[in-house]
């Protein structure tokens, strides 16, 4: 099964599909666990545990479900929820690294181009820390789940999927109080408690979609970023 090639030698694979879903973001965790970090003193990686707590709506559970049989009997069968959601791991957080450092020309291939522009000017006005706060790294990220999710076509008989991924991560940029009301701090010690770092946990949200119609590439583009509280 080809692989869609992003920019710096980056790959997802083509399950990565992007299918718009009818399916509602009530699956939420309900609660987040402090991530734990235990520090050997021979000077070893500090081993990481996170634990989520979610319960999720039995409707929109068994719903998304005959959507992705669907996806897979018309459009992708070698479709795999698990796999794309790796990939949509993978690409937000290459994504949410470029627009950090402000490497919009990077995006292109990747980012409708639409939208690019717009992120430009939104992130050209954020503040250095807001900018760092952007990126979110891969052993931070907390959560993931699939949100409004589809199928459509348009007039002329093309076939689209698209999938909005959510994602909750952690970070250590410092962030104004005032402006960042309602998103969760945490106190994670590394060695010990005067080693004490404080993250705070972020939620994005990115919108995949790939065209299905006959002889079109199987590329997959990012339609839709929304970091809460950092690009409202």
């Amino acid at each position: 099964m080809p692989l869609p090639v992003l920019r710096g030698g980056h790959r997802f694979r083509s399950t990565f599909s992007l299918t718009r879903r009818l399916f509602n973001h009530n699956v939420l965790p309900n609660r987040f666990a402090v991530r734990s970090y235990i520090s050997d003193r021979g000077g070893q990686k500090p081993n990481q545990k996170v634990v989520v707590v979610g319960i999720p709506n039995p409707v929109i559970w068994f719903r998304t479900r005959i959507y992705y049989f669907l996806i897979r009997a018309y459009f992708d069968k070698e479709f795999s929820m698990e796999e794309f959601t790796e990939g949509a791991k993978q690409a937000f957080c290459h994504v949410s690294t470029l627009l950090s450092r402000c490497q919009f020309e990077a995006l292109e291939g990747l980012v409708a181009k639409d939208l690019i522009g717009k992120l430009e000017e939104k992130c050209n006005l954020l503040p250095l820390s807001y900018k760092k706060a952007l990126s979110a790294d891969p052993d931070e990220i907390m959560y993931t789940t699939p949100g409004d999710v589809g199928i459509y076509y348009d007039d002329n008989g093309r076939r689209f999927v698209s999938i909005l991924m959510r994602f909750w991560y952690l970070t250590s940029a410092r962030l104004p109080e005032d402006t960042m009301e309602g998103t969760r701090v945490f106190q994670v010690a590394i060695g010990g408690e005067e080693d004490a770092e404080t993250k705070r946990l972020l939620t994005a949200n990115y919108e995949f979609q790939r065209e299905f119609t006959k002889g079109v590439s199987p590329d997959w583009t990012i339609t839709r970023i929304e970091h809460s509280k950092l690009l409202d």
